[in-house]
């Protein structure tokens, strides 16, 4: 007799209440939706990041609303926020803080940077140059920055929603690799449907919709959902998919180097987030599928010959999905 993981699911553990998150993920998306129309997708897939703890990096063309999409998320929770504007002329030291040498207590004193908050938007983040970049991937990653040799931990939670250019634009450098391995997703908005784009100038006519974006959940609800997250439940199938996808994407021929171990866990950690969303307490195939391409994509580094024939790293993730088999049903 076979039977589906989820079967072997329900008949061998306790059910992980995933109500209280799907209705904060609600909430939190038709607060989203209030400023940005039309890109239902692309909220989701932000909220699922903020709900695994992961931080996010949104791209497109300018004007497409970018910093809008963090903003308003930054709005809807009840964190610290601070805005981060990159310019090719900033330091690390403006992003980390600094010490400060205190004429009245003759001790130096640490000045917090911006970075040190619980929701930090880092807009335009290619515009600022990999040494000032590079400044960031301690804290994204240990959640901690080392300054003249003492550690500074970061508040909880600590999400970064980065918001970058095309790298062809002017005035732009390329993210290093580290530190676009340290986003556990890429989300490109594109332009609005026509119908969309009419009814955002119906909404901005008199004022701004981010300017009256209220706060819906606190810090501690979207702690206590995190947390939660982690126990919905992934079959040991599922997680051999995974590593069968990840794997793909270091053997395919037009790949020079493919996704890292970080990407095996981003997208296992995504998919538990989405099938709380969906009301299930397991990861389904299918919730893989949908989050291969935001959360493998940018890991690929592509090699020569597939740049110069423009090959697009989120056509070879599907490529990959559609042909890696889906694991079937196992006898128990």
């Amino acid at each position: 007799m076979t039977v589906s993981p989820s079967t072997v699911t329900a008949n061998s553990r306790a059910r992980v209440a995933v109500e209280p998150i799907r209705d904060l993920g609600n909430r939190l998306r038709a607060n989203v939706e209030q400023v940005i129309f039309g890109k239902h997708r692309e909220i989701e897939l932000a909220l699922i990041a903020l709900l695994c703890q992961g931080h996010v990096l949104i791209e497109d063309v300018p004007g497409t609303g970018k910093t809008m999409l963090a903003r308003a998320f930054a709005k809807s929770i009840g964190c610290t926020f601070r805005r981060i504007q990159f310019t090719p002329d900033m330091l690390p030291t403006d992003v980390t803080g600094t010490s400060i040498f205190n004429q009245q207590t003759r001790e130096f004193e640490f000045r917090p940077g911006p970075i040190i908050a619980q929701i930090v938007l880092t807009d335009e983040i290619n515009r600022a140059t990999p040494k000032t970049q590079s400044a960031l991937l301690e804290a994204m990653e240990e959640r901690q920055v080392t300054v003249d040799g003492v550690t500074h931990a970061m508040p909880q939670p600590f999400l970064v929603l980065a918001t970058q250019n095309p790298i062809e634009y002017e005035g732009t450098f390329p993210l290093p690799e580290a530190q676009l391995d340290r986003f556990m997703m890429r989300i490109h908005l594109g332009y609005p449907a026509p119908a969309e784009e009419a009814q955002m100038l119906q909404a901005q006519q008199r004022v701004h919709p981010i300017e009256e974006t209220q706060q819906i959940i606190s810090a501690a609800d979207l702690l206590r959902a995190q947390r939660a997250i982690k126990e919905i439940y992934i079959d040991r199938l599922i997680q051999e998919y995974i590593v069968a996808l990840v794997e793909a994407t270091r053997r395919h021929p037009d790949v020079y180097l493919g996704a890292s171990p970080r990407g095996s866990l981003a997208l296992l950690k995504t998919s538990q987030a989405k099938a709380a969303l969906r009301s299930r307490d397991f990861v389904s195939p299918d919730d893989i599928k949908e989050l291969a391409d935001a959360t493998l994509a940018h890991r690929i580094i592509l090699s020569p010959a597939a740049r110069l024939k423009h090959v697009d790293a989120r056509v070879i993730v599907n490529e990959i999905v559609n042909s890696v088999p889906v694991p079937g049903a196992r006898a128990r």
